[in-house]
């Protein structure tokens, strides 16, 4: 199966996307990439590959530093609008398919402050992917704070040892979003869900839960 390239109008500007869609899909995920990658990435591929083959379908796309070659991080105002202009692709071509929206930390954190401004057309949910909660070694929980305007399910997916995310902080602040919100922690696996080899964990088999997670909570909702 081959991702197909389009592209995706942000006002006077246009971003590139990759459609993986699998046959008889049953929901499509709108996957925003994460600060230090773009939607080529080889974990954005194999998690969008993973995805296809638990039939979920997923619209990747770049946002406008990562189009221009940049890696410094668009201003949230920016991000946002590209989110924006993401969902609004989804609703124009591919209203059929039940869809959600996140992405891989920065990626999922700019879709949840678009979605908290003002909802996302055709969005059912958000996933989220690594969760920044705060910076590395620098523990707090403002982040989260617009979460509490979003009337949306949402799930996030956290490796046990991200250093952005320490758990003594993210599990209250998940319980205080209600019954909206689910957690589901990725034992031994870091930031990028990766695992160490001295964990007795393969990364098969945490990749294999991650996405199992994700895939059937999307088709839950």
């Amino acid at each position: 199966m081959k991702a197909i390239k389009l592209e995706i109008a942000v006002g006077d500007d246009a971003v590139s996307a990759l459609l993986l869609r699998p046959p008889q899909a049953r929901a499509l995920y709108l996957f925003a990439h994460g600060a230090g990658t773009d939607m080529g990435h080889q974990l954005m591929e194999a998690n969008a590959i993973g995805l296809a083959e638990r039939g979920i379908a997923t619209l990747r796309y770049n946002f406008l530093y990562t189009e221009r070659g940049s890696k410094r991080p668009d201003q949230p105002r920016s991000a946002h609008r590209v989110v924006r202009a993401a969902a609004e692709y989804v609703q124009e071509n591919f209203s059929e398919l039940p869809s959600f929206a996140g992405g891989r930390s920065f990626g999922g954190r700019m879709t949840s402050q678009a979605q908290s401004e003002r909802p996302l057309p055709q969005i059912r949910g958000l996933a989220f992917l690594g969760f920044p909660l705060h910076p590395a070694g620098k523990p707090a929980v403002h982040r989260a704070d617009h979460l509490k305007t979003i009337d949306l399910p949402m799930i996030f997916l956290n490796g046990s040892r991200d250093a952005l995310a320490e758990l003594d902080l993210l599990r209250p602040t998940i319980a205080t979003l209600g019954k909206n919100a689910a957690l589901k922690i990725i034992d031994q696996a870091d930031h990028s869900f990766k695992v160490a080899k001295r964990s007795g964990r393969t990364q098969h088999d945490a990749d294999d839960e991650l996405l199992d997670a994700l895939a059937f909570w999307m088709i839950a909702n």
